[in-house]
């Protein structure tokens, strides 16, 4: 099984900015990688999504032009940096791999592979 490694959560003012890392084995092929996020007593929901080959991006509508979706190729990394955070964006933040492609890359359901979560928090 491929464990996806997180990092860069933490607490943050209302305004400010973090930037989360999502470092995939180097020798492991993706196709799809997506952004999820679970606050408490919430449903998982997409933040944002990306095909590994070619240019299709996606953001769930509410965040997009706050939250960017970028990568390393040579690391085998994906970043999500988030701008002018909400207290409401507080969750854990998930990254989600699948090596094929899928049909809904906002459904979490369609990954395979998971980061354990990191936790954003956002305080007023």
């Amino acid at each position: 099984q491929v464990q996806l490694v997180e990092s860069g959560g933490g607490l943050v003012q209302a305004g400010g900015s973090l930037r989360l890392s999502c470092a995939a084995p180097v020798d492991t092929f993706i196709y799809a990688m997506g952004w999820f996020r679970q606050a408490p007593g919430k449903e998982r929901e997409f933040v944002a999504c990306f095909r590994w080959t070619g240019s299709y991006t996606d953001y769930a509508e509410s965040l997009k032009g706050r939250f960017t979706i970028s990568r390393d190729n040579a690391k085998n990394t994906v970043y999500l940096q988030m701008n002018n955070l909400k207290p409401e964006d507080t969750a854990v933040y998930y990254c989600a791999a699948n090596p094929n492609d899928i049909r809904y890359y906002s459904d979490y359901r369609q990954y395979d592979y998971w980061g354990q979560g990191t936790q954003v928090t956002v305080s007023s």
